[in-house]
């Protein structure tokens, strides 16, 4: 249970919408679009992602999931992100 685990962030932000898993359904056959919509999601995040990296103060970070299958599951995606956002700038607004 999550209540049991001795957590130092659990960034809700930064987990796929109800929505998105709603329609992903853990359906191997979605993965792809599932990955294109989660990464759009993220990009959105990048300013909650950012601190949750300097939070782990280059530490490594666990990323916890639920879904059985070890191939198609957000913590992947989310992974994915987090190691792109370690080796880009942070983005700044344009003027």
């Amino acid at each position: 249970r999550k209540a049991d685990l001795p957590l130092d962030a659990w960034p809700k932000d930064l987990t796929p919408s109800t929505a998105l898993r709603q329609w992903f359904a853990h359906d191997p056959v979605r993965w792809d679009e599932f990955r294109k919509r989660y990464l759009a999601e993220l990009a959105e995040q990048q300013e909650t992602a950012r601190a949750l990296l300097t939070q782990a103060a280059g530490s490594p970070l666990i990323l916890l999931y639920a879904a059985h299958d070890q191939e198609h599951n957000g913590a992947l995606v989310l992974r994915d992100f987090l190691q792109a956002l370690v080796k880009s700038p942070p983005m700044r607004p344009e003027p």
